[in-house]
This record gives structure tokens, C-alpha cells and sequence, in this order.
């Protein structure tokens, strides 16, 4: 008799909680349904170019903050800083191919499907292409074009290597100009970021 009101009582509990659950999980969650009727802080959906850049600047700005605390920086001291480490980063991204932002990583271009990854995002400002970004553009419309003969391309290639070697020669010069005005500590947290060698 006890096992059956056991065996009762336990299937009871079972069914509350299944119950329960089914509730719980049929509530709307914050978020559902229209962009409009989002709470204020929820950051998903589509958003004006005002925002973006509002928000690529806050981004900005926390990193800034801290790289600053890793540096152990003051305020004055990163207005020393600062300028040279975007230098050191602005000329690590044309090295690189790409000229700047969050655009051109892998040089721009063509990407895999076909498409030109290289576009600008929606509601961004163009930006200047850098020498190398322009070099490695033609030597890639170059190697897509089956006529092209090799001596046009042994040239778009001397091109675009002469670009990288001023850019890693201007990179040379930004880097001790960096080194120059920073502390051990300071130069030792450069060379874990990548930003020093």
C-alpha cells in the first residue's frame, strides 16, 4: 500500500514540474517580437549609421581606457602615446593589405563567393585606399584575368612588394619613435599586444 502511494505521490510531482516547465517555457521572453518593442538596452536588430558610429567610438573609447590601465599610463602620458600606437597599428594594417577600420582584412578584394569584400558597410564614409591595398587590387584583377602575361604580372608583383617594404620601412621608423617614449613596463605590454616587436 505505501509503495502505491509513493509511486502516486512521485508521479504527482512529476506532472507539477512537466507542468510547470510548459508554463515557463510559453512566456514571452524579453526581446520577442517587433524591434520596437524591445526594452532600451537590448542592442539586436538593425541600426541607424549615426548609431554604429556612436557605438564604434564608445567601443573605442573602453579600449583606449584599457589599454590605458594596462599601461599603467596617465592622461598625459597617453597623449604622447596614443597618436604613435595608431601610427604603429594604421601602418601594421597596411603591411598587412588592409587599409584601416574593419575593413580589408586579407587585402580586399574579391572573397571566396565571388563578391567584392571590399565594399564599405552601409551608412560608413569612403575611405582612402592605402598604396599597398591599390597594388594588391591590380595584381589580383591581373591574376583573375587569364590573358594576362607574365611579364605584367612580374611587374604588378615588383609593385606591390615595393609598396609593403616603404610601408614596413615607415613601420621601422614608427615603431622606435614609439619605443622612444614609453617605459620598460610599457614597452613589454606593446610587445604582448603586437603592436612593438
Amino acid at each position: 500500500m505505501w509503495r502505491r502511494t509513493l509511486m502516486m505521490s512521485l508521479a504527482a510531482v512529476v506532472l507539477v514540474g512537466v507542468l510547470g516547465l510548459g508554463q515557463a517555457l510559453a512566456q514571452p521572453r524579453p526581446g520577442d517580437g517587433p524591434p520596437g518593442d524591445r526594452p532600451e538596452g537590448d542592442r539586436r536588430g538593425s541600426h541607424s549609421p549615426e548609431e554604429m558610429r556612436a557605438r564604434m567610438e564608445e567601443f573605442r573609447a573602453r579600449m583606449a581606457e584599457r589599454q590605458r590601465e594596462q599601461l599603467g599610463a596617465t592622461e598625459e602620458e597617453m597623449k604622447i602615446l596614443q597618436p604613435r600606437i595608431e601610427k604603429v597599428q594604421q601602418l601594421q594594417r597596411q603591411a598587412r593589405g588592409g587599409g584601416g577600420g574593419f575593413t580589408g582584412f586579407g587585402g580586399g578584394g574579391r572573397g571566396p563567393g565571388g563578391g567584392d569584400s571590399s565594399r564599405q558597410p552601409e551608412g560608413t564614409p569612403e575611405r582612402e585606399r592605402s598604396e599597398v591595398e591599390l597594388k594588391t587590387e591590380a595584381l589580383r584583377s591581373l591574376l583573375a584575368d587569364e590573358n594576362a602575361n607574365a611579364s605584367s604580372i612580374k611587374a604588378a608583383l615588383d609593385a606591390l612588394r615595393a609598396a609593403r617594404k616603404r610601408v614596413e620601412d615607415e613601420l621601422v621608423i614608427a615603431r622606435r619613435d614609439l619605443r622612444d617614449v614609453c617605459t620598460a613596463r610599457q614597452e613589454g605590454q606593446f610587445v604582448l599586444q603586437g603592436i612593438l616587436d
